[in-house]
């Protein structure tokens, strides 16, 4: 089997709005999408024939001032956050990825990653084709624009290209005229749909369409291709990849999302509350408070305090100026920004049994310094539970989970773990709870990095 990379968890927005200033809409949007990435962002317009772009390393807030987002003028643009694994934190790699053909210009945004990535690098490799990084996004752009060349519009182009696909992927392309979305046939990753008078709104999360006072729509499903013309009308391709049973990240509900964000019909902070509860079911402890890590396992520890009767409370504060722990580059970078993000609430902690609610453990590390600080803090019992089942795989479609070598759960057991953590207990939800966590939700999931079982076959593909 070939090696694969772990690609990035992003963000992507599209907007066509025949008013104009979609340059500004799409800061908007990305600014709601910033916690599915910290370290890159972009925009790319298009005013007529005129395709322009900005992208830089750095949050949107620094990425682009005033002055900027007044010369990407245009009726339609498209823009992406992202947050690189390690190496990758360079401009050159920030999106959209902008294309010129024969037939015009085009940008894409994508969220997601490909495990069949390497073989089509070799197929058009030995047919001539030049590529200039290892990015996935490359390889999508240069299949959309060869099938453009072989069909009659844009969108039947991308409709062939994803046909072509296999993994995670959601996209947003804008070309002259056009501004197409397109979800994987798995729906790995979320994408959406939003409508603001005569605006169309593409986006990775609803929360954006809220930013832009836009109204959510639907969510693209999964294996469909939706785009809008010059005319306004949105209009739909859903015969491109076939049935497949459905693989959305469960993770999505666990972490990634924010929790005023509707998915396939399934509000996250609902999903995350549930979590919670599951989880108090499972693993009942003794103790005078329940708190959250900040800010993902807030909900779920909210929802351990309903079904366990113990008083919840703040007892961690974060710094607001911090970016999230588990997407940064590096380990060193991860350890560090754990001890400037997080602080104790004495007056919750002191003298006081503690349950300490996370999304996850992954490394350990976070989890570590975590129980180190609420000791320090004066707490008599730290007792450590985890909103997620254990991690037992890593992710071939675009979430950083390492390699099994890096794995806590691969190379400790629970009690080994519980000493490495220091923490007086340990406790994982349960895969067969988490299964339960998103009731209203119209797709069953992706949980293989819990489970080893993938929607997709990976053999010959990624090991």
């Amino acid at each position: 089997m070939t090696a694969m990379t772990i690609h990035e968890e992003c963000g992507v927005f599209g907007i066509y709005d025949p008013e104009g200033g979609c340059a500004q809409s799409a800061y908007y949007g990305l600014y709601a999408l910033q916690h599915r990435g910290q370290e890159a962002c972009g925009i790319a317009t298009m005013n007529g024939m005129e395709l322009k772009c900005h992208k830089d390393v750095g949050l949107v807030g620094d990425v682009f001032s005033r002055e900027i987002l007044e010369q990407l003028s245009g009726t339609m643009a498209v823009g992406h956050v992202r947050y690189s694994t390690t190496g990758g934190s360079r401009r050159e790699n920030a999106q959209p990825l902008t294309l010129s053909y024969v037939k015009g210009t085009f940008a894409v945004a994508h969220n997601g990653n490909l495990v069949n990535v390497e073989q089509l690098r070799r197929h058009y490799e030995y047919r001539g084709a030049i590529f200039h990084t290892s990015t996935d996004s490359e390889i999508i752009s240069y299949l959309i624009a060869q099938e453009r060349l072989l069909c009659p519009s844009i969108e039947q182009a991308v409709a062939n290209t994803i046909r072509q696909l296999r993994g995670a992927f959601s996209l947003v392309v804008m070309s002259s005229r056009k501004l197409i979305a397109a979800r994987d046939p798995w729906g790995f990753r979320p994408l959406c749909i939003g409508r603001r008078g005569d605006a169309w709104i593409f986006a990775s999360e609803s929360c954006a369409l809220d930013s832009l006072g836009a109204a959510f729509v639907r969510d693209v499903e999964p294996g469909e291709v939706v785009y809008v013309d010059l005319n306004g009308e949105l209009r739909s391709i859903r015969d491109c990849c076939g049935t497949q049973k459905t693989g959305l990240c469960i993770f999505e509900f666990l972490y990634f999302a924010r929790p005023d964000s509707i998915i396939d019909g399934q509000w996250v902070h609902d999903a995350r509350i549930l979590a919670g509860r599951y989880l108090a079911k499972e693993h009942p402890r003794e103790a005078d408070v329940v708190i959250g890590v900040p800010d993902s396992g807030l909900n779920a520890a909210k929802g351990y305090a309903m079904e366990s009767g113990i008083p919840y409370n703040d007892g961690l504060i974060k710094n607001r100026y911090v970016g999230r722990t588990f997407i940064k580059p590096d380990q060193a970078s991860r350890e560090q920004a754990v001890k400037l993000k997080l602080n104790p609430l004495r007056s919750t902690i002191a003298d006081k049994r503690v349950v300490v609610i996370d999304d996850s453990i992954v490394r350990g590390t976070t989890s570590s310094q975590l129980v180190k600080l609420l000791r320090d803090a004066g707490a008599k019992e730290v007792h450590m539970l985890s909103s997620a089942p254990m991690f037992i795989a890593p992710c071939y479609f675009g979430t950083d989970i390492p390699s099994k070598t890096e794995l806590m759960a691969c190379n400790h057991t629970l009690e080994e773990m519980r000493e490495i953590i220091g923490a007086d207990s340990l406790g994982f939800l349960s895969v067969d709870s988490l299964e339960k966590i998103a009731p209203d939700c119209r797709c069953t999931f992706c949980n293989g990095c819990f489970t080893q079982r993938y929607p997709i076959e990976l053999s010959g593909e990624a090991d």
